[in-house]
């Protein structure tokens, strides 16, 4: 399966009549976007406001980052199954508007959504300060419930996300990147002398607003299977999930996974890339087994020599991880595992709620219970009054000044486990 990606670098993003992109500006018709938003009864209001690298800015809670993105060929739509046809996507062209990001704000719905600034030292903490975000203020209809709120949250964010990427349908890129990943056993042949490496991709799946969907399918109904890479790159994988900011895989993430773009970086040159593996994080110790089992077993089946495997949230999925890394080990495949970590406020505490002797190489993103103070703001984009009682928070956390004292947890992608993020350390 081939893939073109062709990406149009936004410099700026204002308001217009008449929506367009134009020599690296992104102009939005905000009228158009109200239309798109408020044609779900669930939303009872929607604000649109932009926050650009640099200003003094604070957005929370956020609940998603989606990039905009648009099929040019190759069929399908993009975010299949759930604002397009359930299509196989992965093939083709697609264009990317890089350098911005929908971005929904909101209520809060449970106790786990982040905070972005723009500015300080909590913008060195998240990648989504390095982008011009275009903020979706979302106010749901009065008595609904969380999961129908969330759920109208996530399809604004994806619609108008879609919307702004056919902006850039006809606009010639400024960079064009191809990737190819071939049928397995042709993959396979293409470099016989070299490691065959796949991934193993582990998604939320454990219920009660932390889900992730694959085509539009919650994954936690399904088992272990293969993917292209490039499938997820073209929007197979959306973020459904309230779990802690700071290892939250949101959508923008889930198409610029790092993970994948490095392997197919030392493609045909240093690995065989051979393909993905997904799989989820369950709740019942039966259906870990399970997923595990299948994990392995397609693993094997794939004749790899190495995985990386790569978590999502802790302490309940650090379970999935290791049961993951053991049986992989133990049908003779190396793993690298890449992970974050809860050690307490002073780094003393066991870092993972799990842990094997097999588990030999491992990734951290970071101590999501390190502490920061995020200074006062000029201007705060959607609501701070629940500072105090989100995942990271505590009783005080929000000063009088407007400064915020927090765990990293609290902020967007802090401690990212697909390693998308500046937090990491080195060990013999």
């Amino acid at each position: 399966m081939k893939l073109e990606l062709g990406k149009i670098n936004i410099k700026d993003v204002v308001s217009a009549d008449t929506a367009k992109v134009a020599a690296g500006i992104l102009y939005l018709n905000e009228a158009e976007i109200k239309v798109l938003v408020l044609g779900d009864d669930r939303i009872k209001s929607c604000e649109i406001e932009i926050a650009r690298p640099g200003e003094k800015t604070r957005i929370t809670p956020v609940k998603d980052v989606i990039e905009p993105r648009c099929k040019v060929s190759g069929g399908g739509g993009m975010f299949p199954g759930v604002v397009n046809k359930v299509n196989i996507v992965g093939s083709g062209r697609t264009h990317v508007l890089k350098g911005c990001g929908v971005t929904t704000v909101g209520k809060i719905v449970g106790f786990q959504e982040g905070i972005i600034d723009m500015s300080g030292p909590g913008a060195d903490k998240t990648p989504f300060s390095k982008i011009i975000n275009i903020c979706l203020v979302l106010e749901p209809a009065p008595e609904l419930e969380p999961h129908s709120y969330e759920e109208a949250a996530r399809f604004a964010g994806l619609k108008v996300a879609e919307y702004l990427g056919k902006l850039g349908q006809e606009v010639e890129p400024d960079e064009l990147f191809e990737y190819e990943t071939l049928p397995l056993f042709e993959q396979v042949a293409q470099y016989p002398d070299l490691p065959k490496i796949g991934y193993v991709y582990m998604l939320q799946t454990q219920g009660l607003l932390h889900d992730t969907y694959v085509y539009g399918a919650d994954a936690k109904h399904l088992v272990p299977t293969i993917l292209y890479p490039t499938e997820i790159m073209d929007g197979a994988i959306i973020s459904g999930n309230c779990v802690s900011a700071c290892d939250k895989n949101t959508t923008y993430h889930h198409l610029n996974n790092p993970v994948i773009e490095e392997l197919y970086d030392k493609h045909g040159t240093e690995v065989n890339f051979v393909g993905v593996i997904i799989t989820n994080e369950t709740v019942y110790l039966a259906d870990k087994e399970r997923s595990s089992d299948w994990t392995a077993k397609l693993a094997d089946y794939m004749g790899l020599d190495g995985v990386i495997i790569t978590q999502e949230g802790f302490g309940n999925p650090d379970t999935d991880l290791i049961m993951n890394c053991k049986k992989i080990e133990q049908k003779g495949i190396k793993t690298v595992i890449v992970t974050d970590e809860y050690a307490g406020r002073d780094g003393a505490s066991q870092s993972l709620a799990d842990a094997d002797k097999l588990a030999t190489a491992v990734v951290t993103g970071g101590n999501a219970n390190e502490t920061i103070v995020l200074p006062p703001m000029v201007r705060l984009i959607g609501q701070r009054d629940y500072v105090d009682v989100i995942a990271g928070g505590f009783d005080g956390s929000l000063r009088k000044d407007g400064s915020i004292e927090v765990e990293i947890q609290a902020i967007t992608g802090a401690t990212n486990e697909l390693g998308f993020n500046k937090m990491s350390a080195k060990g013999n």
